[in-house]
């Protein structure tokens, strides 16, 4: 299950090295507009402490983490979705990703210019914004004059549609995000082919200087972002670029000490994938063995032959029964799954089972 997380934001407010920071690249930030042109991708793992356990105290001989899809799109300014700075590509790129993590920065730097020569939180977040708003309108715009003609055809579909159509159009005239309208399963569902940028799920990724990570105290622009992330219902997280960076760079050893030394349980960037990974609505069972521990996406409620067929499609279709330790369980018994049969807390799960996060499965299928 490919999934892809899209970082944007206004040029030179570090989506680059946080970029560098989550896969552990060396991409040289550059202090001018427009440094990166063409999207730089990479796969990421997901730490799970999890896989790491089971590692630790089992016989498997390697272990495999999910992975989310990372693309640093190139900045965006004002005017964008009329062509400014090549904003059309830039908004190309983001059209394809599932979920969005919006880089905002949110310290003082006389060294690294920005675009509107001053750094105002809620400011660059509008400015975005507007610009994704203002491309969502161009393509509903676009639909509804296509939707017209089936209209006229008498075609059912789109005339049940078009007072959706009309609905968001008035609503991106407005220059109102449409997070506002509160819209339903299915008006989302009914939405879903055309792909608006505003739909997809985000997270305000502010960008803090090493100063206020070490104070351990917001600043005012932290502040201002995070309580506009809360009051627009965003999920937000508040790392700094620069140690991400370094930490990411460090081997284990050092890393540990490196994290002691700025009172970090863990990288910054370990909860912002943590909770991009929860935005899409995924969910993770494991599986284990001599040869590998493993971690699996699914979506949030996926029924256990739909879980299997995540491994191959052949489970699914002969899927017969699963056998079920959950990690806690599994942890209790020492990693032993026969220790766990022995005390009773393996059992086995029909085609019903919903799979919960967590959970530790050996699939039965048949011929």
């Amino acid at each position: 299950m490919a999934l892809k997380t899209g970082m944007v934001g206004l040029t030179n407010v570090g989506k680059t090295t946080i970029f560098n920071a989550l896969t552990s690249s060396d991409i040289e930030p550059s202090n001018y507009t427009f440094a990166t042109i063409d999207p730089n991708k990479a796969v990421v793992n997901v730490p799970d402490a999890r896989v790491d356990e089971i590692f630790a105290n089992g016989t498997c001989a390697r272990k495999v983490y999910n992975t989310l899809d990372v693309v640093d799109i190139a900045g965006l300014i004002r005017g964008a979705a009329k062509g400014e700075g090549l904003g059309n590509k830039f908004l190309s790129d983001i059209r394809q990703v599932d979920a969005v993590l919006h880089i905002v920065r949110c310290f003082d730097d006389e060294n690294v210019v920005h675009v509107d020569n001053s750094v105002n939180p809620i400011r660059d977040i509008e400015t975005i914004e507007t610009e994704l708003i203002i491309k969502d309108l161009e393509t509903v715009t676009k639909r509804i004059e296509k939707n017209v003609k089936l209209i006229r055809a008498k075609d059912k579909e789109a005339m049940g549609v078009a007072p959706l159509y009309d609905k968001m159009k008035n609503c991106f005239e407005d220059l109102s995000h449409p997070r506002t309208l509160q819209l339903t399963d299915s008006e989302m569902a009914a939405l879903a082919d055309l792909n608006l940028i505003t739909l997809k799920p985000q997270i305000i990724v502010c960008n803090i200087s090493e100063e206020e990570l070490v104070s351990k105290s917001e600043s005012e622009y932290t502040r201002a972002a995070t309580r506009y992330a809360k009051e627009q219902n965003c999920a937000a997280v508040t790392i700094c670029g620069k140690v991400e960076a370094e930490i990411s760079q460090l081997e284990a050893e050092e890393k540990n000490s490196f994290l002691e030394e700025y009172g970090l349980v863990e990288p910054g960037l370990n909860a912002l994938l943590k909770k991009a990974y929860s935005l899409l609505g995924l969910s993770t069972f494991l599986t284990e063995g001599d040869i590998e521990v493993r971690a699996w996406n699914i979506r949030q409620g996926m029924l256990a032959p739909q879980a299997a067929g995540v491994i191959h499609t052949d489970f699914e279709k002969k899927f017969i029964k699963a056998e079920v330790i959950s990690y806690d369980d599994f942890k209790a018994c020492d990693f032993s799954r026969a220790e766990a049969r022995k005390k009773g807390v393996a059992r086995l799960e029909g085609k019903s089972y919903e799979v919960k996060d967590g959970d530790v499965i050996i699939f039965r299928s048949g011929q």
